[in-house]
């Protein structure tokens, strides 16, 4: 049904795939993994093996790959019109996803949403945003940001000058926008008063940093990090593109810590994980800095030909009600319980160092027997998750740690054949 090996080559020939060294990507010995099929937690490719979607097609699924609400949904919404312009019109499904958006932060204390295409775009709203609304109210000369080390924001300019994975970004630092990185909530105490005067906003992955390792921030973290804001009178970014939409256990990560922030940035699962579509929200406060004349020049002068797109909006609204129909969240918290006693029974495996888990979300360090780490060019995590599709398991490492974050309607019994995958494939690599 499916000509794999044309399709490989063709592949090879043409494509440049993102964070893949391509030289070896294009050897005569490697096969592409061509997926052609999804349902549920499971996808299938060209050769008709299925496997476990570990890592949530890089933690974008939620409700399972074609989800009928959705694909409903989706279906409804192209037999009407397939895209707006956001420039001038409006749409139905926008406009009721915003509604629906800002129903969920308590109080309403987000009430303005943008539309973009990606979390990166999300973030770079943001960023543009704070910078503009200090010099919208007369304080111009905050336009630095805070980020803290092994963060990562995105790859767009503004969203890369907030991250703190050198491989990644360093090469591009010249063109960045002014930030202080930090390690940790106490350095933002040890700032001196001109820094925390420069300050637009501090932007933080809450409560888990995913490109870091699946680094965990302290209990607290969170909560302390608003209130040293609101002390200091400086904006607060949440990036929530990896941990929202019931990732952590709760709709948003804040909500663990009850923290608002000045913008939340969401994307990946916004839609369930089938279209892109990324949202960042606001305050009324900050929404009407931007008011004005033309002649005034504050509108804020920022946009993608996909904002707001009818379709990507109408599977987000149909998201959202699965969560409702389905009491996703509910139903969540005995696979999270579950998924806590397999990752401790991987913790028994003499590879295996730190195990991390932040609700739907593990990382697991893997370690040589000895404790050391594993030199990073033998690429030892890529290995084992290379040898875990042999046990029906697809994900993919940070380095050498193991991420699983499957999607939230992965059954007990695909759950534990997921960790029996890894854990098969981390005693055959590194016995």
């Amino acid at each position: 049904m499916w000509e794999t090996e044309h399709l490989a080559a063709l592949d090879k020939r043409h494509l440049w795939h993102p964070f893949t060294q391509m030289k070896a990507w294009t050897t005569p010995e490697h096969e592409p993994l061509i997926i052609v099929e999804g349902e549920g937690a499971m996808v299938r490719d060209s050769r008709g093996r299925e496997y476990i979607d570990g890592n949530a097609t890089i933690w974008t699924n939620i409700h399972g790959h074609c989800h009928p609400r959705i694909m409903s949904a989706i279906r409804r919404q192209l037999n009407r019109i397939d895209h707006v312009s956001f420039l001038g019109t409006t749409n139905e499904p926008a406009i009721l996803l915003a509604e629906k958006l800002c129903a969920l932060i308590p109080g309403g204390a987000l009430s303005r949403v943008f539309y973009t295409d990606a979390g990166s775009t999300a973030i770079e709203v943001a960023v543009k945003m704070a910078v503009q609304y200090w010099q919208l109210v007369g304080q111009p000369q905050r336009s630095r940001f805070v980020s803290f080390d092994r963060a990562y924001h995105g790859d767009t300019c503004g969203a890369a000058s907030l991250g703190g994975v050198s491989s990644f970004f360093d090469r591009f630092a010249p063109v960045h926008f002014p930030s202080i990185k930090l390690t940790d909530l106490e350095g933002l105490q040890a700032l001196s008063l001109e820094d925390r005067a420069s300050l637009a906003a501090v932007i933080v992955e809450p409560l888990i940093q995913g490109a870091a390792g699946m680094k965990m921030w302290p209990a607290g973290m969170l909560r302390g990090l608003r209130e040293w804001c609101d002390r200091e009178g400086v904006l607060l970014i949440l990036d929530e593109v990896m941990t929202g939409f019931g990732r952590t256990g709760k709709m948003f990560a804040c909500e663990h810590e009850k923290v608002v922030p000045d913008f939340l940035c969401l994307a990946k699962g916004l839609t369930g994980g089938t279209l892109p579509l990324a949202a960042t929200l606001t305050t009324e406060k900050i929404y009407e800095a931007f008011l004005g004349e033309v002649a005034e020049m504050k509108t804020f002068y920022y946009g993608h030909s996909y904002c707001g797109n009818p379709i990507a909006c109408a599977a987000a609204l149909a998201s959202l009600e699965v969560f409702e129909i389905e009491k996703t969240l509910k139903h969540l918290a005995p696979k999270i319980d579950s998924l806590s006693q397999k990752l401790a029974k991987l913790q028994t495996l003499p590879w295996v160092g730190d195990v991390r888990q932040c609700g739907f979300i593990a990382g697991i360090d893997i370690r040589q027997a000895s404790g050391e780490a594993y030199p990073w060019l033998e690429l030892t995590g890529a290995r084992i998750c290379e040898a875990a599709r042999q046990h029906g398991l697809l994900t993919r490492p940070v380095l050498d740690t193991l991420v699983l974050m499957p999607p939230l309607c992965i059954t007990e019994a695909q759950l534990a054949s997921a960790t029996d995958a890894l854990a098969s494939a981390i005693t055959e690599i590194c016995a």
